[in-house]
């Protein structure tokens, strides 16, 4: 609901705050007086274009604030959300829009700056204006289809479509995948089988690299461990060696040790020597065999290590990769041989959910149907009080591209006389008529909830007494369930309303007054004679306020 509108330095409209109820509100005045330029303020909080000539003469800027209360689901509160617009207070959200002399303009929702075309977005949400040019609402052929379907109320048919589309739309979007797919597989299945092969035959294991690393550094330590050992039995055990001299020189003293008892003793010396160097022999014989690397196993390591190491670059993988590698590319070439019949249960998985998204369309149409048959009539039943005895309305339903909502377009039509074509309301209806069909449809559809803020501007121009009346009568219907502003020159719609607002202009400036009993009698009177308020007049006021 729109609680408040407040408008500065607008035209003839220095500071202006309108304060509004739910229900029917009318705004009355003189021709002239400014009721116009209310609604261009309005426009200008809603984000409509605005030009700067209307900043008023003597300012700088002008500015519209308006102020609005909203139900927890309404949409325009997920779209602040979205956009990350805090709320001061629960539902509370303020439209404000300045427009400064030089043609600038800046645009706040909740004191937050945005861009105009989202304030148009928040605006569009949240009023429908109504007046001889207005393209919005119920004149958009977009939003028709959905006002339809809520006049029909098949809310869960409308889901059961929506989820029979989506089923159809994931089936074919696999179906393409699919084909993509097995496209580029089957393109590339010559190299597939190459690759393939050549991992089979590798046999590449889990961990293999780091245990080939470790061998390998093993037995290049052992290989240079061997040299080593090579090098001391040389030095100890060769036939030049350190036990071949002493055992040499054993045997010498053995023939001399008789000789002088010294001798004996060095030869038991030479003895312990040589038992000790057998031990130190036998030592490094143990750990030479133990060391002892086979160069055909370091060669066949390496050469291991090689090929899996080129296997993983050529593929652009680590070599621990190369066997869930192996596994893909081996599961791809199999696809690749079993594209065919998977393709097939795809195509038929969406051929079947195509053929029950269409089943639902086909349901949802003849929904459609009938409610459109029940909303032609009720909006034909309205038009003759609202004096257009001769003009009819019809739903016109026809096929479209399968959707989420199911295949229909639709689109709202008139004739405005006995025996002409049919058309949209917007070429069709002109001048005031368009206000009244957009009633007369207000009326039929006020069941659905389908309304917020509805501003009429001067629907009743060019028609009076019972007529004007039967306007009145229904934008009061029409405000049961929606808060509705109307601009009228008629005491009979004015009648209608539970709030006034009296428009004046004084001194070259534009004031709005609310008006009580008293004063609204006056003003309902002056609307009925003139400038000159008679008794005969109060009498018709009071009669049609009490009406």
């Amino acid at each position: 609901m729109l609680v408040s509108l407040a408008i500065r330095d607008l035209v003839l409209i220095e500071r202006v705050v309108l304060d509004l109820g739910t229900g029917l509100s009318v705004l009355t005045g003189e021709t002239g007086a400014g009721k116009s330029i209310l609604l261009d303020g309005l426009g200008l909080a809603l984000g409509e274009r605005a030009d700067a000539a209307m900043v008023r003469s003597s300012a700088s800027q002008a500015s519209a604030t308006a102020s609005f209360q909203l139900a927890p689901d309404h949409p325009a509160l997920a779209l602040a959300a979205d956009n990350e617009i805090a709320l001061d207070q629960p539902g509370e959200l303020v439209l404000r829009r300045t427009l400064k002399a030089d043609g600038g303009s800046r645009a706040h929702v909740n004191d937050v700056p945005v861009s105009a075309t989202l304030l148009r977005q928040f605006g569009q949400l949240l009023v429908e204006v109504h007046g001889q040019h207005d393209e919005r609402g119920l004149l958009n052929p977009r939003g028709h289809m959905a006002l339809l379907d809520a006049f029909a109320g098949h809310a869960a048919l409308l889901a059961e479509a929506a989820e029979a589309h989506a089923a159809w739309k994931a089936a074919a979007a696999a179906r393409i995948a699919a084909e993509a797919a097995a496209e580029r597989d089957a393109r590339d299945r010559d190299w597939l089988a190459h690759a393939v092969s050549e991992l089979s035959a590798l046999k590449p294991r889990p961990g293999e690299e780091a245990e080939l690393a470790e061998a390998r550094s093993t037995m290049q330590k052992g290989a240079r461990l061997a040299e080593s050992l090579d090098a001391i039995d040389t030095l100890v055990s060769a036939a030049d060696g350190a036990l071949g001299q002493l055992r040499q020189a054993a045997r010498r003293l053995e023939r001399i040790a008789d000789a002088d008892p010294a001798l004996q003793a060095a030869l038991d010396g030479i003895d312990r020597a040589l038992v000790e160097g057998d031990g130190v022999e036998a030592s490094l014989a143990d750990v030479r065999a133990r060391f002892t690397i086979s160069p055909e196993a370091l060669e066949a390591a390496e050469a291991r290590l090689f090929e899996l190491r080129a296997m993983a670059r050529k593929h652009r993988v680590e070599v621990d990769a190369l066997p869930a590698l192996a596994a893909d590319l081996s599961a791809r070439l199999a696809a690749v041989d079993d594209a065919g019949r998977g393709l097939e249960r795809l195509r038929a998985e969406e051929a079947r959910t195509r053929a029950a998204a269409e089943r639902v369309a086909v349901r949802l149409t003849a929904a459609r149907a009938a409610a459109a048959t029940r909303l032609d009539a009720a909006v034909n039943t309205e038009l003759p009080a609202l004096k257009l005895e001769a003009a009819r309305f019809r739903t016109a339903i026809e096929p479209a591209a399968l959707g989420e909502t199911g295949a229909d377009q639709v689109r709202f039509e008139v004739a405005t006389n006995a025996g002409t074509a049919f058309g949209p309301l917007t070429r069709i209806a002109s001048g005031g008529e368009l206000s009244r069909f957009i009633l007369a449809l207000k009326v039929a559809l006020a069941s659905t909830g389908t309304s917020g803020t509805l501003v009429f501007d001067e629907i009743d121009r060019g028609v009076g007494g019972a007529t004007a009346s039967a306007i009145g009568s229904r934008l009061a219907k029409v405000a049961e369930g929606a808060q509705v502003l109307v601009v009228t020159h008629s005491p009979q719609v004015a009648a209608a309303g539970a709030h006034h607002l009296r428009i004046s202009k004084s001194s070259g400036a534009t004031t709005v007054e609310p008006l009580d009993t008293e004063t609204r009698r006056d003003e309902i009177a002056r609307m009925l004679s003139g400038a000159e308020v008679t008794a005969e007049a109060r009498a018709q006021a009071e009669k049609l306020l009490g009406a």
